[in-house]
């Protein structure tokens, strides 16, 4: 599932809003993550605290009836590019660092750890990271060998 240009305004609107909860002038506040949670069947996208109060939700309509087995392995890459490219307002949030957004999906159980706040703590999207292992070890090879 290719995400849509709309797809992809309806998630940054969403994290917008969650950061709306949490301007950068007020007292920071204590939380470890925010929970992502995404429902196959509505389309919703639901942000959450710690103590699983809603923040915020948005419907997200490409998503609304997937059937997808991969369905959260599609959306945790689009879900992630649309946290880094909102960086700047999710980094500024009034919560106490170190703080994550995490997906899950409608059980409450985790598929991912989408974006780490913690000034010089990044996670980077699996894509990105493909085959470094073995480019790593064929460095090193080439290295050791010269």
């Amino acid at each position: 599932m290719k995400a849509s240009e709309q797809t992809i305004k309806q998630v940054e609107r969403a994290i917008c809003k969650v950061a709306d909860k949490f301007p950068s002038n007020v007292e920071a506040t204590l939380l470890t993550d925010i929970h992502l949670r995404a429902n196959q069947e509505t389309g919703e996208l639901v942000a959450f605290d710690d103590d699983d109060n809603e923040i915020t939700r948005a419907v997200i309509e490409q998503w609304i009836g997937n059937t997808d087995e991969k369905f959260y392995e599609n959306i945790t890459s689009v879900i992630r590019k649309c946290i880094e490219h909102k960086r700047n307002i999710v980094e500024e949030m009034s919560i106490i660092k170190p703080f994550s957004f995490v997906l899950e999906d409608d059980e409450k159980s985790d598929v991912a750890e989408l974006f780490v706040v913690d000034g010089d703590t990044v996670i980077f999207d699996p894509e990105l990271m493909a085959d470094l292992d073995q480019d790593l070890n064929d460095f090193l090879d080439k290295l050791l060998k010269d």
